[in-house]
């Protein structure tokens, strides 16, 4: 519990985003990765970084209203996810150019929304995430819905120096 609240409150702290949902479908999957998401204007990835770890999120800078959040200590290999989520919802559901995960997760009422907060663990080579690192967006679905994250122009080294510093 004391994990989460830490997490919900670094990385709600950096920065939240929303973007436009579309109905799940399991044939959007395969034509998401012909073409990549527009940037939403005003959202993008940030990148921080400190001696002892690296947060990339995805939001409106200086906001904490946070929509995806990831945490990495330097060269671990490992990942924390975060999210925010429906009251009940134990599963970030992830996707990146047609590769998708679900990862199980932790869950806690928020102290940011109407809803739960989440944290997941994942190993940053995952095929998701790797695709992730090339493409520059990722797509969460929540209650089959489709919300994209895409990197503006010149942010994409933001994703990538979170992935090279994580291992």
């Amino acid at each position: 519990m004391r994990v989460i609240r830490i997490s919900a409150l670094l990385l709600a702290g950096l920065v939240s985003a929303c973007a436009s949902g579309a109905p799940l479908d399991s044939g959007t999957v395969a034509g998401a990765a012909a073409a990549a998401p527009a940037p939403t204007p005003g959202y993008d990835w940030h990148f921080t970084p400190s001696e002892d770890s690296v947060y990339l999120a995805y939001g409106v800078e200086n906001s904490d209203d946070l929509k995806i959040g990831l945490h990495c200590s330097p060269g671990s290999g490992q990942i924390e996810l975060a999210a925010p989520a429906p009251t009940g919802s134990r599963v970030i559901h992830l996707e990146s150019g047609g590769e998708m995960e679900r990862f199980d997760a932790k869950g806690e009422p928020s102290e940011l929304h109407g809803g739960d907060f989440l944290t997941a663990g994942a190993a940053a080579r995952e095929p998701l995430f790797q695709r992730f690192r090339r493409l520059g967006w990722l797509a969460q679905w929540t209650d089959g819905r489709r919300e994209t994250y895409a990197a503006h122009p010149g942010s994409e080294s933001g994703v990538e120096r979170f992935f090279a510093r994580c291992g």
